[in-house]
């Protein structure tokens, strides 16, 4: 889907963010590598990873190499395009968002994984070095860090008392697994971006939303859903890539593109993921502060264990979705929970 030609508003930004790139003299001795966000500012990607990683790459490359992040660029899912068409040079996005592309990544989202977000991006990193990087769903881009979000949890208007409380009521889907989670608990799914929950809340266009538990404080919405429902584990995780324009590495000195190499991959993966983590705590204490009701489910709650039941055959159903991919997709998935868990075990 061409994002660009449905959105003015990104399609002007784009031209003029590109007349500014090119007009600024990139390849020079002070190049600025600008990338895109999205989220609100109080997003951990956005208060912690890319500000991170800007430092980073200032340093690995003697300053030679300033960040520029960019807000709002247009949907979530074009970005992917707008560094591919060199409009900015690096940015993320949800795997969710582009439907068909990104398949093999999604792995790390089936229900099931039990670990932090931390573990689950390291761990990703790892199995896409190793199963899925052949597949090459990454064309047109250079991956700079796979990661997930922490444990998808249940954000309501209502309390949840029964899974079947959430029979047909509207539950914002980001696309991915949540897509098949929402089929198998009979809620009718309404898809949108993450930066319009809170506004869809509100006017009453959703009834709930799955997301993490930061988004309670990043997104406010203790305020438009003052019900949080934790499941152990959670519900699913969710699936991004960071990514940047390779043209772009190309016209860097090549010590300044392998600077930049150096400080992304796994240990951005990983700070990525951290910083998921650090972020689903402060957001569990704000929702406390702020008087949701938070309900910490256990293993033997009647509705884990039914979401349990239902969400058997999901790994099944996802190897055969990506057997025209050419990797050991079973292997891929046993590799993935197994590297995670241990990761986990190790760090914890």
């Amino acid at each position: 889907m061409n994002f660009l030609g449905k959105n003015f508003k990104t399609l002007a930004t784009a031209s003029m963010l590109a007349a500014g790139i090119a007009g600024s003299g990139l390849v020079s001795a002070s190049t600025t590598l600008v990338v895109g966000t999205w989220m609100p500012p109080s997003n951990p990607m956005n208060t912690v990873v890319w500000p991170t990683w800007a430092e980073w790459v200032e340093e690995a490359t003697d300053g030679r190499v300033e960040v520029k992040i960019e807000y709002d660029l247009g949907h979530p899912g074009s970005y992917f395009e707008l560094v591919e068409d060199g409009v900015i040079n690096a940015g993320w996005s949800y795997h969710g968002y582009v439907p068909g592309r990104f398949n093999l990544p999604m792995a790390v989202e089936q229900p099931g994984m039990g670990v932090t977000a931390e573990a689950a991006s390291t761990a990703l990193w790892e199995v896409h070095q190793e199963h899925f990087a052949q597949a090459d769903e990454y064309q047109g881009l250079e991956l700079l860090a796979l990661l997930t979000h922490g444990p998808g949890q249940l954000h309501t208007r209502e309390p949840i008392e029964s899974l079947g409380d959430l029979k047909n009521k509207r539950i914002r889907s980001g696309g991915g697994v949540q897509s098949e989670l929402a089929e198998r608990l009979d809620v009718t799914p309404v898809s949108a971006p993450g930066s319009r929950v809170y506004e869809m809340l509100q006017q009453g266009v959703i009834d709930g939303v799955f997301m993490p538990a930061q988004d309670h404080r990043s997104l406010r919405l203790d305020e438009v859903a003052p019900n949080l429902t934790l499941f152990p584990g959670g519900l699913y995780l969710g699936s991004f890539s960071m990514f940047i324009d390779p043209y772009f590495l190309e016209s860097l000195d090549e010590r300044d593109a392998e600077a930049i190499r150096s400080v992304s991959g796994k240990k951005l993966s990983t700070l990525a993921g951290r910083a998921w983590d650090e972020a689903d705590v402060k957001g569990i204490e704000y929702a406390r502060e702020q008087g949701t009701k938070v309900v910490e489910l256990s293993e033997n709650d009647p509705r884990v264990r039914e979401f349990r039941k239902l969400t058997e055959g999901m790994d099944q159903q996802w190897i055969e979705s990506v057997s025209a991919k050419g990797v050991d997709a079973a292997q891929a998935l046993k590799d993935l929970r197994r590297i995670a868990r241990d990761y986990e075990a190790q760090n914890n």
